[in-house]
């Protein structure tokens, strides 16, 4: 009992420490990580799948770094991509921001070691984006945004919804999708790279896992995102047949 909450208030104690995140090796990483969200959330944008996938970059360095680091990778990872590519990616950065933060914390409580704990952290990493995005979505753009997800909204408010009720909803019914399968790729990235590469990194603890398993888990990982990615494709099918 005793040993439980000496751990938990060394959890709690880790994440607040916003010196440990910051390494030369995070420094190294943030901008990898943040093209990683550029090429991977244009090529779903193009193909205007019901996800996202421009936060891997963003959970990569907030597991591996710290809850900090990837508030600022994705914070500046929207705030580049609006001024250089896109504007409408730049009042999405608070989100990313929160993405980060929460990728971060979830891995300092344990939650990157095993494929189904990553599962559970990228449903709670979707809830926190959920709640975050409605406000910007319906403040910046009226509920009605590009891409696969806006498309579900607009069907939604077609439907008889509405705009606030259609916003709430595709946002967690898309949300979830999105984000395992975005902390999924992150952990199957990292499970991938050399435990020498990771141990330069400040918190190498949070991937830790036996060489076997992790193989295993890499396996399992990638196979989860394909039937994830499968279902948002069906997903985004039915509704625009339906419409």
């Amino acid at each position: 009992m005793r040993e439980t909450a000496m751990r938990s208030q060394k959890q709690s104690s880790s994440w607040l420490n916003i010196g440990k995140d910051f390494n030369t090796m995070t420094w190294v990483l943030m901008p990898v990580a943040i093209a990683i969200n550029m090429a991977v959330g244009q090529i779903v944008a193009t193909l205007r799948l019901p996800v996202y996938l421009d936060s891997i970059g963003t959970v990569l360095v907030g597991v591996i770094c710290g809850p900090w680091a990837g508030a600022l990778t994705g914070a500046l990872a929207n705030t580049i991509l609006g001024l250089t590519i896109n504007p409408d990616f730049l009042p999405w950065w608070p989100v990313a921001a929160i993405i980060g933060l929460v990728s971060g914390i979830c891995a300092n409580y344990g939650l990157f070691k095993s494929w189904w704990k990553v599962v559970v952290s990228g449903f709670i990493i979707a809830l926190a984006a959920a709640i975050s995005s409605v406000p910007i979505s319906l403040l910046v753009y009226g509920g009605i945004t590009a891409g696969g997800t806006g498309m579900i909204t607009a069907f939604l408010v077609e439907s008889g919804r509405g705009i606030v009720q259609a916003v709430f909803a595709s946002s967690f019914l898309t949300e979830p999708v999105d984000k395992i399968t975005t902390a999924l790729l992150a952990f199957a990235i990292l499970q991938g790279l050399s435990k020498r590469f990771l141990a330069r990194l400040p918190r190498p603890e949070n991937v830790e896992t036996d060489e076997k398993i992790s193989r295993n888990q890499l396996l399992i990982a990638v196979g989860v995102v394909v039937l994830l990615i499968l279902f948002a494709i069906f997903l985004l099918g039915r509704l625009t047949g339906a419409a």
